[in-house]
């Protein structure tokens, strides 16, 4: 039988580490100002100035705190142009011992509380930076949007392919404004966005933040060397990106590279058209691509590629362009040395 609760939802397995480990993340927790931090990081990604505003402790002192957190494997770090932001640990031997420690206390704890009310005033704040960065670029978003099928089709289609299967590690590049992720990520244990624009990663936390999405992360990063482990990845997410890439192929490439045996790669993307405005109003660098095309693309990266599925236009719907949803998956067999990758897939 499948079970049909939601990845995030369900408890992980039982994680075992080394008493070193183990000691190290007892010795890390085990003071006020640190359990604080780690319960305010299963909350949110924050940067250290939005962290001395919630806790009122010097710049200094939170950052030695957190040095002790990252040290112990029971907080990652990541970096976001002149930012640093920090989470509760994902994966890592300490990583289930944080979720541990954050799941026993008390969310009415009178401290714990009031850390989270001025998270509160965090997230409002990042919300309105994101509004106004959206309100400057939404009419040329929905130009783009206005020139193809309704989203909405789109979606059904992306979520029929991904199928109902649980994911255990997703990974969204070129995530913009976070939509694939709010869309996939509440059947994953865990989800990764990566993207250039740290203003667009603003828009992506906001969105996460209203929605309630507690298992994705965002990280800034380049498409061609990507800020992500090896194998780490049974489905990775490529959506309206590779048109405004010089080298599409190379993405392609450092996509399957962080896809683990058995994978998929779903890359959307258009199919060939003649806009020649979207060059110069929205830096399209190609005018789509055929199905052929990105095919080799998946095949030269060592995926197995089936013709693409296009969506065009009907009738009543307006737009010009067809949008096209290509599949690859990753040849290697699963293996023991790739358990989290051995569930069934659609």
């Amino acid at each position: 039988m499948t079970d049909a609760t939601p990845a995030h939802d369900r408890p992980p397995a039982r994680e075992i580490a080394s008493f070193d480990v183990v000691l190290a993340a007892l010795a890390a927790a085990g003071e006020a100002t640190r359990l604080r931090l780690l319960a305010l990081l299963s909350e949110a990604e924050l940067t250290v100035s939005e962290i001395v505003a919630i806790l009122g402790q010097s710049q200094p002192r939170v950052s030695r705190h957190l040095k002790l957190l990252v040290e112990a494997g029971l907080v990652e770090r990541h970096r976001e142009g002149a930012w640093a932001f920090f989470f509760l640990s994902q994966t890592g031997p300490a990583a289930g011992f944080a979720r541990d420690v954050v799941g026993r206390l008390d969310g009415q704890e009178p401290l714990v509380a009031a850390d989270r009310a001025r998270l509160s005033e965090v997230r409002r704040q990042r919300a309105e930076q994101a509004a106004r960065y959206f309100a400057a670029h939404a009419a040329n978003w929905d130009e783009v949007r206005a020139m193809h099928l309704p989203e909405e089709r789109v979606e059904a289609a992306i979520r029929e392919i991904v199928g109902p299967a649980p994911v255990d590690a997703l990974l969204d590049l070129g995530t913009g404004a976070g939509r694939m992720l709010e869309l996939i990520a509440p059947q994953a244990a865990r989800a990764v966005g990566v993207d250039q624009s740290p203003q667009m990663l603003a828009v992506a936390r906001a969105r996460f933040e209203r929605a309630g999405l507690r298992n994705a992360q965002l990280r800034q990063g380049d498409i061609y060397a990507l800020p992500v482990e090896a194998d780490g990845y049974d489905l990775i997410m490529m959506h309206q990106v590779l048109h405004y890439l010089d080298d599409p192929a190379r993405a392609v490439r450092e996509a399957a590279r962080a896809l683990r045996p058995g994978g998929r790669l779903i890359v959307v993307d258009f199919a060939p058209h003649d806009e020649e405005h979207l060059r110069d109003a929205h830096a399209h660098r190609r005018l789509g691509f055929s199905g052929e095309e990105v095919a080799g693309f998946l095949e030269a990266a060592g995926l197995a590629a089936g013709p693409p599925l296009d969506l065009a236009p009907e009738a009543g719907e307006g737009g010009k362009l067809t949008v096209s949803i290509w599949l690859g998956r990753d040849p290697r067999i699963v293996s023991d040395s790739f358990p989290l990758a051995a569930r069934e897939v659609a």
